[in-house]
């Protein structure tokens, strides 16, 4: 076997669904694992469901996640744009190709033309529903010959073209994660290839387009087990080599149902948009289903390409832990620049309209060690907003769990040293701010917690939070002495 080529192949249908990025990531370990080519492929057969503006969407999100391609349909300019040498790479721009061995299919007896109509078919399924059967078409046109079916299509009457399985024959496979499979064609259907819009079906395209487009290894969700033994079978009748076969079991939930969007967010935009970082959300979804030989949970690209293997890849549905993936989001959080953290906040901080792109040119450095206090303990971006406001507003508002402190006995006696020592200085600056409690208590005579507790309570509104003396100098001297005046008249009056 020559180089590895393997496609990631979603449908235009909206966005990319959580599940349907693993499938690439797993795509992109795996080709990347073994220095083959990843291609992007587009199927858009179905055009009932095509939804404008999705290629762009989706190949943005995979950009976003860091999973790329070498092949296939990119974005240039802002437009779409194919490379490499097996184009078309959109379906419905290959309407052609698949006409062509539909008709070599047709005459060679694997395929017939098929009349019935959607009434017919309707009044069949219901039939064999009733008898307890498993619906499938029942054949009424498997025998209609050549001729007289040109005939009849000559005539306008509407058609589609099936697939003409043998009677009773078992077709085997072995697939990567399942291990040997045997599905007999008496449970299968006569498939549809072709349909009465001349678009072919999912089943015709995938392979004539696998096999023209050299892929070796098919890595997709288990939902297209059941249609396998089709594909197989038709690169049996076509007398190509057949490619490897991988499965990947569903992405659950916690109750062990299919991720859905009733259950909340399931789409790569949904996480985007709550400020998970693309090597967060990548990492977490890499170990829904797989586990590298030595257990560890951080892994970074690169870690996850040299360890990659479809051998530890779990045969069961992977279930989906928002607190493991936040758990894992939260480590990138903290271990990234400060200066990406930064740019990443910026946006919430902007439309919860705290800040404006005036307040970041004059105040980046001020931002960045604010961002910085408060990312302890974050798990996604979208948290920064709840955790900096009170930083913006010198109307403090106290949690009621802190006000017995505040009312403590030695509070105005805090709240007065703290407007003498600011008294006696002009500006307040990082050394200055380390050793400012410090100046409190030899003024107060005021020690531990009897004195930070109030101060905190007074400055922050609460008992716990990020450092103090990082906020002391956040602050400044106008913002504490606003903030004690408010205090005093609003709690001591």
């Amino acid at each position: 076997m020559g180089e590895f080529r393997l496609r990631f192949a979603p449908s235009p249908t909206g966005y990319l669904h959580i599940g349907g990025l693993r499938t690439a990531l797993y795509n992109h370990l795996f080709t990347k694992h073994n220095n083959g080519k990843f291609i992007l492929r587009i199927e858009d057969t179905d055009q009932t469901r095509f939804v404008e503006g999705a290629v762009e969407n989706l190949i943005d999100s995979l950009n976003w996640s860091g999973i790329e391609h070498d092949e296939g349909v990119f974005i240039e300019d802002g437009k779409i744009v194919e490379k490499g040498e097996y184009g078309p790479y959109i379906q419905s721009k290959r309407l052609d190709i698949y006409k062509k061995y539909v008709d070599e299919l047709v005459e060679k007896g694997h395929a017939y033309y098929c009349f019935c109509s959607k009434e017919r078919l309707d009044s069949v399924r219901e039939e064999q529903k009733i008898k307890g059967l498993v619906p499938k078409y029942d054949g009424f046109c498997r025998n209609v010959s050549l001729e007289e079916a040109k005939e009849r299509i000559q005539n306008g009457e509407k058609y589609v073209v099936r697939l003409k399985l043998p009677r009773s024959q078992d077709i085997k496979f072995h697939d990567l994660v399942r291990g040997d499979i045997t599905i007999n064609t008496d449970d299968i259907d006569d498939q549809v290839l072709l349909k009465s819009d001349g678009y072919p079906t999912y089943h015709m395209a995938v392979v004539v387009d696998d096999h023209l487009m050299k892929i070796t290894h098919i890595v997709r969700g288990e939902e297209w087990l059941p249609s396998t033994p089709k594909h197989i079978y038709l690169y049996e009748v076509f007398g190509w080599e057949k490619p490897t076969y991988v499965h990947l079991p569903t992405v659950l939930n916690k109750e062990r149902k299919k991720l859905s969007k009733r259950h909340g967010d399931v789409s790569v935009e949904d996480f985007r948009t709550k400020g998970y970082l693309p090597e967060g959300l990548v990492n977490y979804l890499a170990l829904v289903g797989w586990t590298p030989e030595d257990n560890q949970e951080i892994l970074s690209m690169d870690e996850m390409i040299e360890k990659f293997s479809f051998e530890r890849v779990a045969k069961t549905g992977g279930i989906f832990d928002k607190d493991k993936l936040d758990w894992v989001n939260g480590h990138y959080i903290r271990e990234e620049s400060i200066e990406r953290i930064t740019d990443i906040a910026i946006p919430y901080l902007k439309e919860a309209g705290l800040i404006d792109d005036r307040f970041i040119e004059e105040n980046r450095k001020w931002l960045e060690i604010l961002v910085d206090i408060v990312r302890e303990g974050m798990h996604h971006m979208d948290e920064i907003v709840d955790r900096v406001e009170f930083m913006f507003t010198n109307e403090v508002e106290v949690e009621n769990d802190a006000i017995e402190t505040l009312k403590g006995e030695g509070t105005l006696t805090i709240l007065k040293a703290l407007r003498e020592e600011l008294e006696e200085v002009e500006k307040i600056d990082e050394e200055y701010a380390d050793s400012f409690m410090k100046k409190i208590q030899k003024r107060t005579g005021i020690k531990g917690k009897n004195l930070f507790m109030p101060t905190r309570v007074a400055l922050a509104g609460s008992l716990h939070g990020p450092e103090f003396a990082k906020i002391i100098y956040l602050l400044g001297k106008q913002n504490i002495l606003d903030r004690i005046d408010y205090i005093e008249k609003t709690y001591f009056k």
